[in-house]
């Protein structure tokens, strides 16, 4: 049983290649666009979407079977073709030059997996089972979604605006500080549209005025 070990990637004007061109390739891409990185999709047809991504400017498409010679200058590859000879020999090639694959629903071929991912602004909460069951992970964050509210996203700006005025002064509560400060009476302050009261609490709860 592989150990995984959970990391977030800065993917920031980073060269990724996606091969395929259907839905799952649709969703790979996606993700990428929305964490800024640099996408060039190899596939002789593209989906509706990825092709206004393509015209758009978005994405890159070499409109064609994959080549050994797609992985030049790339740092992440992901196989999302339902063909396993393709995903296999995308695997083979990257590595032998390093690169870290991820081969959609073929765990085998994958040095990382994707988890489910639920997202409240900045929190990211993200949920793996280590390929053994995608969709008891999906579940887990549906799950999740119920329990943290919206209001999450709210105090995570929060925290970090009181977090960095605490700095400028050269206060640094410490953690277990932070954590017992930070629970669901302000999330309700906040649901309320009560920001100025939920940063009073934090600020006293943390030894600090407003």
């Amino acid at each position: 049983m592989s150990r995984y070990y959970p990391v977030a990637l800065d993917l920031r004007n980073r060269p990724c290649l996606v091969v395929g061109g259907g839905s799952v390739a649709e969703a790979k891409v996606e993700g990428l666009l929305d964490a800024g990185a640099r996408v060039t999709v190899v596939s002789p047809t593209l989906s509706e979407r990825l092709a206004s991504w393509a015209i758009a400017g978005r994405i890159t498409h070499r409109q064609r079977e994959y080549d050994s010679s797609d992985l030049d200058g790339q740092q992440l590859v992901f196989s999302a073709t339902d063909s396993r000879d393709v995903t296999q020999t995308v695997a083979a090639d990257a590595r032998l030059r390093g690169l870290w694959m991820n081969a959609a629903d073929d765990p085998v071929y994958c040095d990382f997996l994707l988890p489910s991912v639920l997202r409240r602004g900045r929190l990211v909460v993200a949920v793996s089972t280590g390929g053994a069951s995608p969709a008891l992970a999906g579940r887990v964050r549906r799950d999740l979604e119920s329990r943290l509210a919206p209001e999450y996203a709210e105090l995570v700006e929060l925290a970090a605006e009181v977090r960095a005025e605490l700095r400028a002064e050269s206060r640094r509560p410490g953690g277990e500080v932070w954590r017992d400060a930070l629970d669901g009476e302000l999330i309700m302050l906040l649901a309320d549209g009560k920001r100025d009261e939920a940063k009073a609490l934090l600020l006293d709860r943390l030894g600090a005025t407003a």
